[in-house]
């Protein structure tokens, strides 16, 4: 039996991204080993067995919020990608297309996981920043566009100037090479602890982007606007 290690299933709006507004069906895995400084989901990181579930039931459930009506299903953590989780991910996938789910991957921009991306309709991969505490690979970043370019986004989340200088460098090393895809890149302003609305950040980041003359997008996340930047499942 295939068993998963599963936070929380959900119906909630899209927040992030090109894909912002749009209602969808979230999967998010327990467990990763990332550990951005700057994570609103610290509570997904430990591989806590009591989160297991079995295939059968995160389909149930899916399938009752899904109501047959929305066939989105974006699958975050935690890290679905870590090492552990990729078999029962797999065959997560393979029973979202059997049922036509549209899916939606997020991924922490640590690995490529070809039997994962090849199979997924789309693959939102981080660029990390410096105020993670995470260092992407820019040689990895640009293999994943090499690849995966035409079904993905860059995000980026930006807390100061060195973060956007950091995905500036980041872009022009790719734009480089000459060969890469086209893939949109999105700055996403960070909340910091304690914060209401990061108004003076998000101006920060609008203004060096529009200074730079940057094909980036500047996409703030909607669902801590609407709901709050403490609340979960929405």
């Amino acid at each position: 039996m295939t068993t998963l290690l599963i936070n929380s299933i959900y119906r909630a709006t899209e927040g992030e991204g090109i894909h912002i507004g749009i209602p969808q069906i979230f999967v998010r895995f327990q467990g990763c080993h990332v550990g951005c400084v700057n994570c609103d989901t610290k509570e997904t990181w430990d591989f806590d067995p009591s989160y297991t579930k079995s295939l059968d039931e995160v389909m149930e459930q899916v399938e009752t919020l899904s109501q047959n009506i929305i066939k989105r299903v974006s699958i975050t953590g935690g890290d679905p990608l870590h090492p552990s989780h990729i078999p029962s991910l797999i065959e997560l996938i393979k029973e979202l297309k059997n049922r036509g789910y549209f899916i939606n991957i997020e991924a922490a921009g640590t690995r490529i996981v070809k039997d994962v991306f090849d199979q997924v309709d789309f693959v939102s991969y981080d660029f990390k920043t410096p105020s993670t505490t995470v260092k992407t690979s820019k040689e990895l970043l640009l293999k994943f566009l090499l690849e995966y370019g035409h079904k993905a986004q860059i995000k980026a989340v930006v807390a100061d100037k060195k973060d956007f200088e950091a995905t500036f460098d980041a872009f022009h090393f790719v734009k480089a090479q000459g060969s890469a895809p086209t893939a949109p890149w999105c700055l996403t302003p960070c909340f910091e602890p304690g914060e209401a609305f990061p108004m003076n950040r998000f101006q920060q980041v609008v203004q060096l982007n529009e200074q730079f003359g940057l094909p980036f997008r500047v996409i703030g996340q909607q669902h801590k606007w609407v709901y709050g930047p403490e609340a979960k499942l929405v």
